[in-house]
């Protein structure tokens, strides 16, 4: 058996491994949707010196794809601060009274495609039990986390939805420090 497994192992470990990477480089090949993430760039433009009269054409444009973030978690605490002394538990055990509550959360985030990736703080999403989108059309979906940075404070969020409004990603080649910017959000749904 060992001798069959010694002789048969290898070749079936590198063929299992090479269609691993098959799959995941060509995933159309055997029937899965395609990974493809399509962003947006605003053209390469003459810099102004001017600053704008009004950002309402900017708002216009970006607005759709802001989107509202409900967060939700479950917190167990304990019902008075003294049952977290030592001394108390010693006495008393493990099986003191715990409170369990929701406690949620507001923030913000910004739709980077059509596919349904979205931008956001990561300690808006740090810990969350459960996200809700909403969109200024007035859809609600739930989002998952993709992946997270604390350091950056940055994370990613996947919704399924059609028909997405994605943010044009300006060109950052020829900003320089001081220059006027807009930073648009709706964390408390006004």
């Amino acid at each position: 058996m060992f001798k069959a497994l010694r002789y048969f192992g290898w070749p079936l470990l590198t063929g299992v491994l090479i269609a691993v990477l098959i799959i995941q480089r060509y995933p159309e090949w055997v029937g899965l949707p395609s990974q493809d993430v399509n962003l947006q760039q605003a053209p390469q433009t003459t810099r102004i010196m001017q600053g704008p009269v009004s950002y309402a054409d900017a708002v216009t444009l970006a607005a759709p794809a802001v989107v509202n973030l409900y967060t939700t978690k479950v917190v167990n605490k304990t019902a008075h601060p003294l049952f977290e002394d030592p001394q108390f538990r010693r006495f008393f055990g493990d099986n003191l009274p715990k409170q369990r509550r929701w406690e949620s959360s507001l923030g913000s985030a910004v739709i980077m495609s059509p596919e349904g990736y979205l931008l956001t703080n990561n300690h808006v999403t740090s810990g969350a039990d459960q996200i809700v989108v909403a969109l200024k059309d007035g859809r609600e979906t739930l989002a998952r986390v993709i992946g997270s940075d604390p350091e950056t404070d940055l994370a990613v969020l996947k919704i399924d939805l059609k028909n997405l409004p994605a943010i044009t990603i300006g060109r950052s080649d020829n900003i320089h420090i001081g220059d006027v910017v807009l930073a648009i959000g709706n964390p408390f749904g006004v």
